[in-house]
C-alpha cells in the first residue's frame, strides 16, 4: 500500500518556500492509518523492545497503537512544562532559539531498548535530543522510526552520526 500517496503538500506552509507534509490525510485514512501503524509494528515483532517513545504530538499518534500492537508500553515525550511528575530534560536548537522536550523520570529503566516514534525527520535536532534524553537514562535505542524523512535536509544523516539506526516508511525528496 502506498503510505506516501495518502500524504497531503501543502505549499508556502508555514512559510513562503516550505513544502509542508501533511500525515492529517493518512491519519483520517482507515486502510493508512492502520498500514502505517501496522508497518512500523511488524518491522519490530520478535524484537526486543521493552516501550515505544513518541515525540509530542504526531509522535503520540503514531507511537500509541504501534505500542498497543506490540503488547508493549507507551512513553510520551513532551514540550517543557507538560508532564506532571518529575522530569529529566534536554534543550535543543531550533531555527531561531532553543526549545526542551522532557520525559518522566521513571518512565524508562536503565537498560530498557527503546523504539522511538515520530512522524516526520527534518533536521533532526528534536529526535537527537530525544534520543539523548533516553540515553541519559540509562536506555537504549533500538531505532528512531519516522513516517517520513525529507532526506535533502540531513536529519537522518544527522542521527545516524550520533550512532542511531533510523528508518521512515517513506521519503519526499527536494523539500
Amino acid at each position: 500500500m502506498q503510505i506516501k500517496s495518502r500524504i497531503r503538500t501543502i505549499a508556502h506552509y508555514p512559510h513562503e518556500g516550505i513544502m509542508f507534509r501533511d500525515i492529517t490525510t493518512l491519519l483520517k485514512d482507515a486502510v493508512g492509518l492502520r498500514a502505517t501503524v501496522q508497518e512500523i509494528a511488524h518491522r519490530h515483532k520478535g524484537g526486543r523492545i521493552d516501550k515505544v517513545a513518541g515525540i509530542e504530538s504526531r509522535g503520540f499518534i503514531i507511537g500509541a497503537p504501534v505500542a498497543y500492537e506490540l503488547g508493549i508500553g507507551f512513553v510520551p515525550i513532551r514540550k517543557k512544562g507538560k508532564l506532571p511528575a518529575k522530569t529529566l530534560g534536554r534543550d535543543y536548537q531550533l531555527e531561531y532559539g532553543t526549545d526542551r522536550i522532557e520525559i518522566h523520570v521513571d518512565a524508562i529503566q536503565e537498560g530498557d531498548r527503546i523504539l522511538l516514534v515520530d512522524d516526520l525527520i527534518a533536521t533532526g535536532g528534536t529526535a537527537e535530543a530525544a534520543g539523548a534524553l533516553i540515553r541519559d537514562m540509562g536506555a537504549e535505542v533500538v531505532e528512531c522510526c519516522f513516517v517520513i524523512d525529507l532526506p535533502d535536509i540531513g536529519g537522518k544523516s544527522r542521527l545516524e552520526s550520533r550512532g542511531f539506526k533510523v528508518f521512515a516508511l517513506c521519503e519526499f525528496e527536494g523539500d
